[in-house]
């Protein structure tokens, strides 16, 4: 076989119990070193991260590791899911990654998560502090009011995949190519029936953190948040008041930036991230 034109990542399954139901998961790795586990945005999956998993400057200090949430991207439903109406939950997202962490022996890794994997990293430092040597928090805020009708996400008469799609379009950054924008379109094109909205049950009603989310202590685990300028889901202000709610959070802007950073633009989103990567590993 000739490798000249392969990318330098490692995909796999790993079968992962997660409250009481087995699920088939995919997982993909590249680089060595410090843990980083990337979490992708509701209704997407583990593709998003590509620019980080084929950026060496990152993957020479850290095995990035990223895996796509059941019935997302090439992981299955568990067993049964026809059955049921799928709902993300706080508690089942929590589970499922730390099923995932402990399924491969991932030790206190930095976890990075972006949308509903930004909301998720606060419930990991409310929860689980001590299994993480660092969360990054990317369009992270503790509440987000729905906008738009989520019915409109899974009908018979509507193309389930293009409706997302156009619902998250004007939340990718003016400046985008048209190659990364279309990209970050297509995942959310491909997205099963159903998926998107029952992620948005987690994301716009029960996973609500304004109560909470003063209760996470940085001394315990720090936590890192890069919110992109243009972003109407999670705005600027949502994540300056996510910030000022907890103290020791460290928060920047990113200029020209929208809701999807490292699928949107790639480039642009590393160069803000490796200041915090080097604060987290020197």
């Amino acid at each position: 076989m000739n490798r000249q034109h392969m990318e330098p990542i490692s995909g796999g399954y790993v079968h992962v119990t997660i409250q009481g139901r087995n699920n088939r998961i995919y997982v993909e790795t590249a680089g060595q070193g410090q843990p980083l586990l990337c979490l992708h945005t509701a209704g997407s999956d583990s593709r998003q991260y590509r620019g980080l998993m084929n950026c060496p400057e990152i993957t020479e200090r850290f095995q990035v590791i990223c895996f796509d949430l059941p019935y997302h991207g090439k992981s299955s439903p568990p067993e049964g899911w026809e059955q049921h109406e799928y709902q993300l939950t706080s508690q089942l997202y929590v589970d499922s990654i730390l099923g995932v962490m402990d399924a491969l022996d991932i030790h206190r890794p930095v976890a990075m998560g972006c949308s509903i994997g930004g909301r998720v990293v606060l419930h990991l430092a409310l929860q689980h502090p001590e299994r993480f040597k660092a969360l990054i928090g990317l369009q992270s805020g503790a509440h987000v009011a729905p906008y738009y009708n989520l019915e409109w996400l899974h009908r018979p008469d509507v193309h389930g995949g293009e409706v997302c799609a156009g619902i998250v379009s004007g939340l990718i950054g003016p400046h985008a190519k048209e190659v990364d924008r279309w990209e970050t379109l297509w995942h959310y094109m491909q997205s099963g029936p159903g998926v998107f909205k029952g992620d948005l049950h987690f994301y716009k009603a029960e996973g609500d953190l304004r109560a909470l989310a003063g209760r996470i202590d940085t001394a315990q685990c720090p936590l890192y948040l890069l919110t992109g300028e243009y972003d109407y889901s999670c705005t600027p202000d949502d994540s300056r008041a996510l910030a000022q709610s907890i103290a020791g959070a460290q928060l920047s802007i990113m200029p020209g930036l929208g809701h999807f950073p490292m699928s949107e633009a790639p480039a642009d989103f590393i160069a803000h991230l490796m200041p915090v990567l080097r604060q987290i590993q020197p």
